[in-house]
């Protein structure tokens, strides 16, 4: 019975993303019809403003929401640690670091035609898993431990690059960096969809077949080698798998933090541990909460919109102090 609920429950989630990504680009689109966008020959506004613009958005939405979600997963089973998201090792600093440094200096960098300001943020992010593979290896093996607190020290390390570059530049830059930082899914065309599509398909492939062996991990790597796991290799490749994920979704739209703790936490609420069910749960949730997320932020204050980066850290905060609250031991988060 418990197994149906599961199905049931993903099957329900299924339903919900596929609505998500019909629906969300229709919002405040209220000069246009399905009938308008599929007519031959259609060149109204509504149907340039559709295809160019809200379906790139919320195709770019959910895979960055699959992304994030996926590989919060993936590290907190790692760790098991109930707080790892995909930016505590210090990826997404490194990302903000590269690009900030292109919108303060003007570096002159260009990757996969994508603009310099995405460029030299993926630079970044690549900088940044580097020095945490280079630190890790130094150590015995390649220990869970060694990474996280060499994530947590190159994380504060290009953190305070930010603020001494912040520091020395005018109020223009400081602005941009700002906003930069806040996350943003605005797209124009399908340039960032095609930049994230690789990843997003080749990295969610993997994790979703690896589940049997992440369930082993989270019991523990004693356990896990005993069955028969080659604990160090299946880290390594997480870890790269991972973080490459997570650095193509920041330098393209920014640090949008706790997505990669609500989403694993509100799958585990719902289907429990076992990654059977996690991985896939968690891979439609991420997707389908980042789209609304992404609805809200353009509706809840037109003409403007919030960075999606705000509305993920309201969300997350009370999120994380109600389960903080609710469950009975820490342990059980």
């Amino acid at each position: 019975m418990r197994e149906k609920r599961k199905v049931i429950i993903l099957l329900v989630l299924f339903l919900l993303s596929v609505l998500a990504l019909i629906v969300c680009p229709f919002i405040g689109m209220s000069d246009i019809s399905i009938k308008t966008l599929f007519a031959p020959g259609a060149d109204t506004i509504g149907s340039f403003i559709y295809w160019n613009i809200r379906l790139p958005r919320v195709l770019l939405a959910f895979m960055v929401g699959v992304i994030l979600s996926l590989c919060g997963m993936v590290f907190q089973a790692l760790f098991r640690n109930p707080l790892t998201t995909p930016f505590t090792l210090g990826i997404s600093s490194g990302a903000a670091f590269g690009a900030i440094a292109f919108i303060v200096f003007g570096s002159e960098v260009a990757f996969l035609g994508l603009t310099k300001t995405y460029s030299s943020a993926f630079a970044g992010a690549l900088f940044a898993i580097s020095l945490v593979y280079m630190f890790t290896r130094m150590r015995s093996g390649f220990s869970t431990l060694a990474m996280l607190l060499a994530g947590v020290a190159i994380n504060f390390f290009f953190s305070s690059l930010i603020l001494l570059f912040q520091y020395l530049a005018d109020v223009t830059k400081v602005f941009q960096t700002h906003r930069w930082l806040m996350g943003s899914l605005a797209t124009f065309g399908f340039n960032k969809v095609i930049g994230v599509l690789p990843f997003f398909i080749l990295g969610s492939v993997f994790i979703i077949a690896s589940r049997n062996e992440l369930n082993l991990m989270l019991l523990g790597e004693d356990l896990a080698i005993s069955r028969g796991l080659n604990t160090t290799r299946f880290k390594m490749m997480m870890f790269g798998i991972c973080s490459l994920m997570v650095g193509v979704s920041v330098s393209l739209c920014g640090v949008i933090g706790f997505v990669g703790i609500i989403a694993p936490h509100i799958c585990r609420l719902l289907v429990g541990s076992d990654h059977r069910y996690l991985t896939k749960a968690s891979f439609l949730f991420g997707g389908f909460f980042m789209v609304v997320c992404d609805a809200v932020a353009r509706k809840i204050i037109p003409p403007s919109e919030l960075p999606i980066g705000v509305i993920t850290a309201l969300l997350g905060g009370p999120f994380f102090l109600w389960l903080l609250i609710t469950r009975k031991r820490i342990e059980d988060l």
